[in-house]
């Protein structure tokens, strides 16, 4: 669809604005609004991923760290269960690092479950963008259906043959020159 040039001629101007519909008009009056939406919701997602990715980073270590000390331990109790100077004083010590372990396991695993609900308030505004996606989404719809009625619209002008007809100037083709009778009369009109 040919745009409104500030710069064409008039005639071209209102030719082209007369063979749009006004539902059309309305239609591409959204298109701005939907991109600044899509802008939008591209920046949440940016801004959601990179919140998202920060806080697995953070978290990462907190669980090697257990997972490792968690290994050690089990190692430790294996070997001591398997050892034949299996005492008190070593059964001691031993629990006094599983117990350790449980309270550093409890803590971790608190700071997962906050660390969880944060990723879960970062992915949020997904509700609010799907939202917008499905309005930005009936906008597009119904611009295609519109420019598919103005292209299968047998009854709209061609807008490049009536912007051509206004521009004509100069010589003219013969079958729509002015024959010399014509223009005599016209002189004789105007008093010549």
């Amino acid at each position: 669809m040919p745009r409104s040039d500030p710069q064409a001629p008039p005639a071209a101007q209102s030719a082209a604005d007369n063979w749009v519909k006004p539902e059309l008009r309305h239609v591409l009056s959204e298109v701005p609004d939907a991109c600044e939406r899509l802008e939008y919701v591209g920046k949440m997602t940016e801004q959601a991923a990179s919140t998202v990715l920060g806080l697995v980073d953070r978290g990462k270590p907190a669980c090697e760290r257990v997972s490792q000390r968690g290994q050690e331990i089990a190692s430790a109790m294996t070997r001591l269960a398997e050892s034949p100077e299996f005492d008190v004083a070593r059964a001691r010590v031993m629990m006094k690092m599983c117990a350790d372990y449980a309270g550093s396991a409890a803590a971790f695993a608190d700071a997962q479950n906050k660390l969880m609900t944060d990723v879960m308030m970062a992915q949020g505004f997904q509700d609010l963008s799907g939202q917008v996606i499905g309005k930005v989404m009936d906008i597009l719809w119904k611009v295609e259906e519109e420019l598919r009625h103005v292209v299968n619209d047998s009854h709209l002008p061609d807008a490049t043959a009536e912007a051509a007809k206004a521009d004509l100037a100069g010589v003219q083709v013969p079958d729509r020159a002015m024959q010399q009778d014509d223009v005599d009369d016209l002189l004789a009109s105007l008093g010549f």
